[in-house]
């Protein structure tokens, strides 16, 4: 059984929807701080299955042992953490926090019950800014934002745990930027408050509930000054998971892979985009740029095929109609 930590979250829904059309059986942990328990019930009628979920949160030991003890765990697959960039400048200590507890304590638990198969959700943010693009799994690390570095720390952390016990098998999964929804309507990304994101963003000034987009920056060196990034489809990222899932089963080690398509889109870029889509208007004005936000991002993705056997293949088309299709079905 897989257990999925952060798993009613945007990655970790389409991800459990993955491991169900794969045949595994999971098992959920969420605090929903950052979800909905409703996305337990709709992940029953996408699945057809009943969807096994435990609320807690994984920086509580006691919780996440008596889950392993409940369950019998092969491997972990831990979303669960922070995510919001501009959100981590401003409020540094919550994400360390946060982010690093969840991921000691499990790894703590896990230890304990001789389970040592983990995938770890990190992120494209460890690469330092100034490298050449696309950016390659042995490029420089090194981050501009807090967010970053907690994903930054939690990997040294897991190459130490595999450096001390040799039977650990660990995939840092690096994401570039994950848009869209499930193709039924009934699962995608939801953020609390004001999004953080730029697909949020745009699918909410087009539903009414914000008047505008704010583009953060056009004097970027860039093909048109705004930020430029590799954007890929969720359903596409949740399947790296199952491919990666099947990579770290029968050995050991660490390995990060980027996940992301290879192509970079400039915001203005994937606002063209989504209104050819989807017929629909964006107004946008343009900001100062944004702290922590950096010119352009966009991976090499090689090694995620060489080694996993998985490359990205949904358009920017579909990420905007899946994401429009989950704005337009879920608006309130």
């Amino acid at each position: 059984m897989i257990l999925v930590t952060g798993g009613a979250g945007f990655i970790g829904s389409h991800t459990c929807v993955e491991l169900s059309d794969a045949g595994f059986d999971f098992v959920i942990v969420d605090n929903f701080t950052n979800s909905s328990k409703e996305m337990i019930d709709r992940l029953g009628s996408i699945t057809g299955k009943r969807i096994k979920s435990v609320t807690a949160d994984v920086r509580d030991k006691d919780a996440v042992s008596d889950i392993f003890s409940k369950f019998d765990i092969d491997a972990v697959i831990h979303f669960a953490g922070y995510k919001a960039v501009g959100e981590s400048v401003s409020a540094p200590l919550s994400y360390y926090r946060n982010n690093i507890d969840c991921t000691l304590t499990l790894c703590e638990v896990m230890s304990e019950h001789n389970v040592k198969k983990l995938i770890f959700s990190s992120s494209a943010t460890v690469y330092r800014s100034d490298n050449k693009m696309p950016v390659d799994e042995n490029a420089a690390l090194g981050c501009t934002n807090p967010y970053g570095w907690s994903k930054f720390m939690i990997e040294q952390m897991l190459r130490d745990l595999y450096a001390s016990d040799n039977k650990w098998s660990i995939a840092l999964l690096r994401y570039f930027n994950p848009i869209g929804a499930h193709s039924s309507g009934m699962i995608g990304e939801l953020p609390s408050g004001t999004p953080n994101n730029l697909m949020p963003y745009i699918t909410q000034v087009v539903s009414g509930k914000l008047e505008k987009l704010h583009v953060f920056g056009d004097d970027y060196p860039t093909i048109d000054g705004t930020g430029v990034r590799d954007y890929i489809h969720v359903v596409d990222l949740a399947k790296g998971h199952i491919s990666a899932l099947r990579y770290i089963n029968d050995k050991s080690g660490v390995e990060a892979v980027n996940l992301g398509t290879g192509r970079g889109y400039s915001v203005l870029e994937i606002i063209h985009a989504f209104e050819k889509a989807t017929g629909e208007k964006i107004p946008y004005v343009i900001d100062k740029r944004r702290d922590g936000d950096t010119a352009a991002c966009f991976a090499k993705v090689g090694k995620a095929k060489e080694l996993l056997g998985w490359e990205a293949n949904l358009e920017i088309n579909k990420m905007c109609e899946d994401a429009y299709r989950w704005e337009s079905s879920n608006s309130n």
